[in-house]
């Protein structure tokens, strides 16, 4: 019941031709050629020239990168000292509160 079946290959029908047969050739020694001469390879990229504007730009490119990383640091490193800040005030407040019950008592 689980077992697959394979479709069967029909055999090929109508006129079949034979395989060519392959004439050899014979070579005929000729003048030899010359080593072809070693051309100096292209350069792969363009080489990029530096003009003072675009060497600008790229300082001031870069300067507001790094501006702009420091500032997003500087706010994720605030926000961890307040985080941190605020938790601490709730478990001192919370071990006041728990305390004075248990004077009460």
């Amino acid at each position: 019941m689980l077992r697959s079946k394979f479709p069967t290959m029909p055999q090929p029908t109508g006129l079949t031709t034979p395989p060519a047969v392959i004439q050899p050739t014979t070579i005929t020694p000729g003048a030899p050629v010359p080593p072809p001469i070693p051309v100096a390879p292209a350069p792969s990229r363009p080489v990029v020239q530096l003009t003072p504007g675009t060497a600008l730009a790229l300082v001031g490119g870069g300067t507001a990168v790094v501006l702009v990383v420091g500032a997003v640091l500087v706010s994720l490193f605030l926000a961890v000292a307040i985080t941190g800040a605020s938790v601490a005030v709730c478990a001192v407040v919370l071990r006041s509160l728990l305390a004075s019950d248990a004077k009460r008592r």
